[in-house]
This record gives C-alpha cells, structure tokens and sequence, in this order.
C-alpha cells in the first residue's frame, strides 16, 4: 500500500535562517549540527528545542580570513522559533576549546531564496 503525502494544510512551515560562522580550526558539517543542538539545548532545554524541528541544510566553505576560518550555512527551523534558534546561536562562542563565532545574515521562506539573497 502507498503512503499518502500530508497536503499542504497539514505540514509544519519552515523557515531558512542564513548563518555567517568563523571559526578559529577547521569544522565540517557535522560538528556545526552537534554544536547548534548542544547550544539550544542548554540555553533552551529539551522540551522547548524539540519544537525548532532544527538542522543544518547546507554548509558552504569560504576563503580564510586573517587566520581564521570562514564558512556560511543555512539552518532549518520551525516557523514561530526564528528568534529562539537565533539567540541560543549567539550563545556559542567555544567549539573544542577554539573560539567561534555565528552571526545571523538573514531568514528566508525557502532553500533557494536564501541562497540567492545572503550566500552568493
């Protein structure tokens, strides 16, 4: 039996926040989903973070900077929870032990207009 789609009446809404991340080493993706995760869940606990419906879409490596490194990501959240996501982030200044920093660019209704407008 084929599974049915929700129609769009039924579906949670989403929003794309771009992130502007430097970094003092080097990072992948994985530890940017890690580090987003632990960062609202200690700022914001486990029951309010299991709403954001958070992850990490896409994740672009961008030239070094004076000595640090430089990457830009898009992040997926709920919509209602834009303005927790984006203050759980700025309460992540240590990876590891490097320093790092997370500045919101902009928040889109779509993958590729968040692209479009903050990443190229």
């Amino acid at each position: 039996m084929k599974l049915k789609i929700l129609p769009p009446t039924l579906r949670k809404n989403n929003r794309y926040l771009a992130i502007d991340i430097k970094s003092e080493k080097e990072i992948s993706k994985d530890e940017l989903v890690i580090a987003t995760w632990d960062a609202c869940i200690r700022f914001k606990g486990e029951c309010e973070t299991s709403n954001f419906n958070l992850w990490v879409m896409r994740f672009y490596k961008l030239k070094n900077s004076n000595g640090y490194y430089h990457y830009k990501a898009i992040l997926k959240c709920q919509r209602g929870f834009e303005n927790q996501v984006r203050s759980s982030l700025s309460v992540l200044t240590k990876l590891k032990n490097h320093s790092i920093s997370i500045n919101t660019l902009g928040l889109s209704g779509t993958i590729s207009g968040a692209i479009s407008k903050y990443i190229n």
